[in-house]
């Protein structure tokens, strides 16, 4: 065989071992990206069924600790995350104490709410309130005040005032429960929503207040929180701005740019 054969024979081996491995890199690239983006979709999952989940506030009835339009993370790990599917729980860091503001599921039929476990054919809602009775806990309200296990919770006046999105103004007050601080408002004009009778908090359950005493829908109307319906506790403010609308308002360019942005409420502790 003469030199230029063998040149030309070893010219298209090296070709078609070139061509080759152009394709098998192309089909491996698009596995590659695939696998990869599986890969984060698994693990975004993983993180907002056992670690962390975001949460939107509609509603004023956490007034004035949270405003309409917040958005927060629930820490989902702190009480032990639930096992999807089940009621039962991996081991926790703590219990829910008295004070934490977590998020959890209620039951809705025409416009009432319901505790979720107590009517599991109702549809879902997510709600964020204040823990105020631990299990065992016996919660009265009488004369404006909340008496837990016999005892008035701490309340002083701070002599200011909050406008809400009404215009009404309310008195804002300071509580201090165990180690935590934090306001709540009262409507000098209203009655304070509550029963008459003494509540004591059944085994696995939480009593539950909104912030805004006298504009909120929660334990004082529908009843007590079971563990297994808790997510976790509200713990820093990822976003905030003054705006309750819709997905489809979201796709508005001008929604973003007329919307007030609470830039000094980002990354605020919960704790």
């Amino acid at each position: 065989m003469s030199a230029a054969a063998t040149s030309r024979r070893a010219r298209r081996k090296r070709e078609g071992e070139a061509a080759a491995k152009s394709k098998a890199p192309a089909s491996e690239s698009t596995w590659d990206q695939i696998r990869t983006v599986l890969i984060a979709v698994m693990i975004a999952l993983a993180i907002r069924a056992f670690i962390i989940e975001p949460f939107r506030i509609p509603s004023g009835s956490m007034l004035p600790t949270l405003l309409i339009g917040d958005h927060l993370f629930v820490n989902k790990f702190v009480y032990g995350p639930k096992i999807p599917f089940t009621d039962k729980r991996l081991p926790s860091l703590r219990e829910p104490q008295r004070g934490d503001i977590i998020v959890f599921t209620v039951a809705q039929s025409g416009g009432e709410t319901f505790p979720a476990d107590r009517h599991p054919e109702l549809p879902r809602e997510e709600y964020v309130k204040r823990i105020v009775g631990l299990p065992g806990d016996r919660v009265e309200f009488r004369e404006g005040k909340v008496f837990v296990n016999g005892e008035a919770m701490q309340v002083e006046p701070l002599r200011e005032i909050f406008r809400d999105g009404s215009g009404r103004e309310l008195d804002v007050l300071q509580v201090s429960v165990d180690s935590k601080r934090y306001k709540v408002l009262d409507d000098p004009a209203a009655d304070f929503r509550a029963p008459r009778a003494v509540t004591t908090v059944e085994p696995g359950r939480y009593l539950v207040l909104g912030d805004n005493r006298d504009y909120s829908k929660d334990s004082r109307v529908w009843g007590t929180v079971r563990e297994a319906e808790i997510k976790g506790p509200a713990f820093i403010l990822y976003w905030s701005w003054d705006f309750n609308g819709g997905w489809l308002e979201l796709l508005n360019p001008l929604t973003w740019w007329n919307a007030e942005k609470r830039w000094g409420r980002i990354g605020a502790s919960l704790d």
